[in-house]
């Protein structure tokens, strides 16, 4: 493998728990009742397109047209004083001298916003930041890693892609390339290494400390 292709959100970042618990409050308020536990484990992973379509979907009614704004700009609000990194995850990325991008369900400046406020963002070249509004159908379709392999000009055979959620893990199967589940954010719920393991992951850790061992077993 050539290539480490990186979520952001729950896997760079620890986001997920917030994210769906301001999610999941818009969506109470708008009329569809639902808890940030069921959020998580209906919802997290995916891109914000498919999340819209879930939604409209399951109450056969359509979300107003400034709910993803108005949720993006609530999330950027409490994610400037609150987010950080995941554990260990800056020291496994000063130590990683390979090839390395990300490829995030997130909308592009939510993506940079994140890594800029983590500390994270000298990590990754600004071309390395590939974000599902840049292709026509968001994980769990393959589009956005097979674009990220395409525009680092490596073949889906030579990527490894570093998963948290069920969609993200089956866009990267669905894409050809081998996937690595992380069970170590705050959103994680009992259970979900099994979940990840069924939809396709060759590896399950909860320490980014153990990452770069994993890795090796893949990386010339």
């Amino acid at each position: 493998m050539t290539l480490v292709i990186f979520d952001c959100d729950g896997v760079l970042v620890d986001s997920e728990l917030e994210s769906n618990r301001i999610l999941a409050a818009a969506l109470t308020a708008w009329g569809h009742p639902i808890d940030t536990k069921t959020s998580i484990t209906r919802y997290a992973g995916m891109s914000m397109q498919s999340l819209v379509a879930h939604v409209e979907a399951e109450t056969g009614r359509q979300l107003p047209p400034d709910f993803v704004h108005r949720h993006r700009s609530e999330v950027s609000r409490v994610f400037d004083t609150t987010l950080r990194a995941i554990a260990g995850v800056a020291e496994v990325l000063a130590g990683h001298d390979g090839r390395r991008c990300v490829a995030s369900s997130s909308a592009p400046q939510r993506i940079e916003r994140s890594l800029r406020t983590t500390g994270l963002i000298d990590y990754f070249p600004s071309d390395a930041l590939f974000s599902a509004t840049m292709v026509a159908r968001g994980k769990p379709a393959p589009d956005l890693f097979l674009y990220a392999a395409d525009r680092m000009g490596v073949a889906p055979s030579d990527c490894i892609v570093i998963e948290d959620s069920l969609p993200g893990v089956q866009a990267a199967v669905a894409a050809g390339i081998s996937v690595q589940g992380f069970t170590g954010g705050g959103h994680i719920l009992d259970g979900h290494d099994e979940k990840l393991r069924a939809s396709g992951a060759t590896e399950i850790f909860g320490d980014m400390a153990l990452l770069p061992g994993l890795l090796a077993r893949y990386l010339p």
